[in-house]
């Protein structure tokens, strides 16, 4: 899986990376501190302009590869909604995602064991699931726009 289940420690991603034979830049640091600061399920180009504040001369390929590295090692998911940009979630547990069609924010719906259990059971028989994207789409409450 990943770091840990709640992803907060920066000598965790050194370890981890330097566990899967990468290094551990400044660049890929700042990149997944981003993430960690502000769970809103950011875009590529959304974590590009947060970084480049901190680090002003990183291109958007470094970050994109950054993103895509987190995502191959299981640091960070990749949450397609619609057909908009991919967004990117540091949340590891089982979770769905609820995105409002009012304000465009996106809201983590946790799913306990009963629930997953429950989904298995949807499956035809014989198949088995490694991991789901299970999202919804809707009016969240006035006080959440």
């Amino acid at each position: 899986m990943g770091i840990q289940q709640n992803n907060e420690s920066r000598d965790g991603l050194s370890l981890f990376l330097k566990s899967k034979g990468l290094r551990s830049t400044k660049q890929r640091i700042c990149v997944y501190d981003t993430i960690l600061e502000k769970k809103d399920h950011p875009t590529a180009d959304d974590i590009f302009f947060r970084v480049k504040k901190r680090l002003p001369k990183i291109s958007f390929a470094t970050v994109y590869n950054c993103l895509e590295t987190f995502v191959e090692f299981g640091l960070v998911k990749k949450v397609q909604l619609d057909r908009s940009s991919s967004r990117y979630c540091p949340n590891l547990m089982p979770h769905a995602h609820f995105k409002c069609t009012k304000s465009g924010n996106i809201f983590d719906l946790p799913i306990d064991s009963d629930t997953l259990n429950s989904l298995q059971s949807i499956l035809p028989e014989g198949f088995s699931h490694t991991d789901f994207d299970l999202s919804f789409q809707g009016m969240s409450p006035p006080s959440n726009n």
